[in-house]
């Protein structure tokens, strides 16, 4: 029988179409395998980019040259514009400003046709720590009120390249999605005391069935309103707030952890598009009741008008199923 399921913490409410659950093979997906190559992000095309911000050669190379493992960059076509100052109007209706921040590129392989569940360890470790970086330079800037750190991968995603890769970016505003899940994790700490995402990640583990991994650092599991199917959460066991707060130790493991993760993914269903979200709080104080956590959306499912109309998500997958058929799969066999 079909269950309406509430988000504990933005209190919105899913359906689980449990009777039309639906195991990895049950979607029948051609797959977002690469099929280019020698696009601009390749090695040897580091002309064809803005210059670089950030570039790790493990031998001395002069910056915008090949030799490099990971490699930063600005956004060649921008999302917002780094000159000028936000202003908003003081009254009326229809508010407008510059869309002012920064639009950066982490290309985390030099290979085409890697992905992120079949790079090695190390490589990982460096595409994490890089998007650190970046976005800790980023928050430096007092006209970013909020950072965005995300990944999409497949057309249906949002990919405009195939070459995998990382962006940011940095807005003047603070954005609804992180309004509203703040304004849960403060209810809930007025009246207990206590962080909202702790008490999930620990009831999760506790009850096991939606658990897909978990380590002495993280956790990922399905969560209990879903909205996508084999929608996954990455919460940290450590509470904090600001992602740009971790050490380097934790960058590196995080960066193996999210591998294994979308490598599960990548090889129950041959390669899915998905797009990954850091939730983070912004740049300022005043946030610390907040627990940073990741977002793994697999594109898997259409959003249609009932979603649009309600903001009721149906998911026919439940997560239960979701994550015992994800912990079936072997995240250390990186060959297809």
């Amino acid at each position: 029988m079909p269950e309406m399921r509430k988000d504990p913490v933005t209190g919105n409410w899913v359906i689980i179409a449990t009777e039309r659950s639906k195991r990895p093979n049950d979607f029948n997906l051609p797959g977002d395998q690469k099929k280019g190559g020698n696009c601009v992000f390749c090695y040897g095309n580091e002309d064809q980019t803005p210059p670089e911000v950030l570039g790790w050669r493990p031998e001395a190379g002069e910056p915008n040259s090949p030799g490099w493992t990971v490699r930063a960059f600005p956004n060649k076509f921008p999302a917002v514009t780094p000159d000028g100052d936000p202003v908003l109007p003081k009254s009326g209706m229809n508010q407008l400003m510059t869309a002012v921040g920064r639009h950066e590129v982490v290309v985390d392989s030099p290979d085409h046709f890697n992905s992120l569940g079949r790079v090695t360890d190390e490589q990982a470790e460096q595409a994490l720590l890089a998007v650190a970086q970046r976005y800790n330079a980023l928050s430096a800037d007092p006209r970013s009120a909020y950072i965005q750190v995300f990944k999409n991968y497949g057309t249906t995603a949002g990919a405009s390249l195939e070459h995998t890769h990382w962006q940011i970016i940095t807005v003047p505003v603070i954005p609804e999605v992180f309004v509203k899940e703040f304004a849960g994790a403060k209810r809930y700490f007025q009246r207990k005391g206590t962080c909202i995402y702790c008490g999930i990640a620990s009831d999760e583990i506790a009850g096991k069935e939606r658990i897909v991994e978990v380590t002495e650092d993280f956790v990922v599991f399905a969560p209990f309103a879903s909205r996508f199917p084999y929608e996954l959460c990455i919460l940290p066991l450590k509470h904090r707030s600001d992602f740009g707060k971790l050490p380097e130790t934790e960058i590196k493991l995080l960066g193996r952890f999210i591998r294994r993760v979308v490598r599960r993914l990548e090889r129950a269903f041959n390669y899915p598009p998905y797009n990954i979200v850091l939730h983070t709080s912004p740049p300022q104080k005043g946030y610390e009741i907040f627990h940073w956590h990741i977002e793994i959306l697999p594109r898997l499912s259409i959003t249609a008008g009932f979603e649009w109309g309600t903001g009721i998500f149906i998911n026919p997958t439940s997560p239960e199923v979701a994550a015992a058929a994800l912990r079936e799969v072997d995240p250390d066999i990186r060959r297809d």
